[in-house]
């Protein structure tokens, strides 16, 4: 029976209620079903199906408002029932999200009912070969040609829905200033001449992932997401919005995790009792309690300070995608434990959701780079104080 005790928290409202239900009651008829098979067409049937279901309203909104709390829900949910269907969910939110928040309205309106239908897949294409979460190193090139058109080369990588996307927000250097203050944000649709798909990445919890290549792409300014410059503005106000939603995904497969772990241990017998009535269990037990709720404590006050109107909440949002993303990987890991052997057999729910959890401690920032993120705003809050 998963835990609801959370709805009732301060940071929720009563439609954030009926909105739990109306996921969970779709992911439990649903998402395990549509996650079989190959990966590539899972994604494109679980988008589909969340689409026709009206589930992606939330993450491509026709109002324009983002409503952290609801994204956070729906993926908490999602990743307790199927880490692909979360997935598939995420990505139709990131990969609009700068066009949700910076488009212009004739981008919105030729794009954004097509991804919000889940008739179209999305990505957001930030990292590159030699600049992950070292935003200022991006290298990919996007100079005028002509008044009206951008010629982008370059390359990016670990791009989620990769090879399988109708468009790409991409991110470029266009020189405006050095470093971070010389990038912009342009919409590509996938089938623009000069956009190939160089490699696509097999990972350890199989989800779509390409390498691309940009060789003299002509993107009309029309595309361009923002001003010239403001790329990184529109990449971390994007990322401002969905990283506390990461650690919302960490939290559903930590609750999954947890709920493993009290069922084996109430069924295996050991000694001559249940797994259960072993000291070491219950502390193992009560330390992944302990994980998910401070987790869920994390993520939902993040999310109701963004929704709140805080212009920015990087340092909450870092600590809720640290704190829960590190949590869940032990959860995950104690719940491998208590099933023993079983646990690390391939494709076992213990060892799958094992899998699952240790990507996102990479993902949307390194957990490194959380701890920086955090460390740096402690540091201004006691200038600031001083």
């Amino acid at each position: 029976m998963p835990d609801r005790d959370f709805l009732s928290w301060p940071f929720l409202e009563p439609r954030h209620r009926e909105w739990a239900e109306e996921v969970e009651a779709w992911a439990a008829a649903h998402a395990a079903r549509l996650s079989e098979g190959d990966t590539d067409a899972a994604v494109r049937a679980l988008t589909r199906a969340m689409g026709d279901a009206g589930l992606l309203r939330v993450a491509v909104p026709r109002d324009g408002r983002l409503d952290v709390r609801s994204l956070c829900i729906a993926r908490d949910t999602l990743a307790r029932h199927s880490g692909l269907a979360d997935f598939a969910f995420a990505m139709a939110g990131l990969g609009t999200g700068s066009v949700t928040l910076f488009g212009d309205n004739a981008l919105k309106d030729q794009f954004l009912p097509a991804a919000r239908a889940g008739a179209a897949l999305a990505a957001f294409a930030l990292s590159e070969p030699e600049a992950g979460s070292d935003v200022a190193a991006l290298s990919t090139s996007a100079r005028r040609d002509g008044n009206a058109h951008w010629r982008i080369d370059g390359s990016k990588t670990w791009i989620s829905n990769g090879g399988i996307a109708g468009t790409y927000v991409v991110f470029a250097r266009t020189g405006e200033a050095p470093g971070a203050k010389g990038l912009t944000a342009f919409l590509v649709p996938a089938e623009t001449p000069g956009l190939t798909i160089a490699e696509r990445i097999e990972v350890s919890a199989p989800h779509p992932l390409a390498t691309l290549r940009f060789d003299g792409l002509r993107i009309p300014d029309t595309h361009r997401l923002g001003k010239p410059g403001d790329g990184f503005k529109v990449a971390m106000a994007t990322l401002d919005v969905f990283r506390s939603t990461v650690g919302a995904a960490a939290l559903g497969f930590a609750r999954h995790a947890l709920d493993l772990t009290v069922a084996r241990a109430s069924n295996r017998h050991l000694f001559g009792g249940p797994l259960f009535n072993q000291q070491m269990t219950q502390a193992a037990i009560a330390e992944s309690a302990v994980d998910v709720e401070t987790s869920a404590l994390l993520v939902y006050r993040a999310a109701w300070l963004k929704d709140s109107g805080a212009p920015r909440v990087s340092r909450e949002a870092s600590m809720a995608k640290l704190h829960a993303t590190e949590a869940a990987q032990r959860v995950a890991d104690r719940c491998v434990q208590i099933h023993g052997g079983h646990g690390v057999v391939r494709d076992h729910p213990a060892e799958k959701l094992y899998r699952e959890v240790r990507a996102l401690r990479v993902y949307e920032g390194a957990s490194e780079v959380q701890r920086i993120i955090i460390a740096r705003a402690e540091q201004a809050r006691a200038e600031g104080a001083a």
